[in-house]
């Protein structure tokens, strides 16, 4: 009686294609927006001398980066992020925050997130057809 049930549920809902999928770069208006006005409100910080002007440099830049180039995923976003405040505040609390100290120990992380995200299969960010082998995979959603 049950497969009977599932089957006119299965048959009675409707079927939605799976979008499309793509690979590549990728750019919209609104992550233009966001650089533009990022890159607006940096020069402010820097002009006005202000240390929060590499911290929000470095931020925009990697926005860039894990969002239009490598196709991050959200948890490697965040992962990433909560080290970075991590580590400016470890920082702080050592009463020193040079930009090249942070750098040095974000850069790892920052390549980590990268690698972790281009050798999984869902892997569709810039190169994809070189480095994913499984990304016909991907974009077919038999994954």
């Amino acid at each position: 009686m049950a497969s009977v049930a599932s089957s006119f549920l299965a048959d009675a809902m409707p079927h939605t294609p799976h979008p499309p999928r793509c690979h590549g770069f990728r750019i919209s208006a609104l992550d233009l927006l966001i650089l533009v006005a990022g890159g607006l409100g940096i020069t402010w910080l820097w002009r006005n001398e202000n240390p929060l002007g590499w911290m929000a440099a470095i931020a925009l830049g990697h926005f860039f980066l894990f969002c239009n180039v490598f196709l991050v995923w959200r948890r490697w976003e965040l992962l990433w992020a909560a080290t970075f405040i991590g580590n400016v505040m470890i920082h702080v609390a050592l009463g020193s925050l040079p930009a090249l100290s942070v750098l040095l120990w974000q850069v790892p992380m920052t390549i980590l997130v990268m690698v972790l995200q281009i050798r999984s299969p869902w892997y569709h960010g810039i190169w994809a057809p070189r480095l994913n082998p499984r990304l016909n995979d991907y974009l077919h959603h038999t994954l």
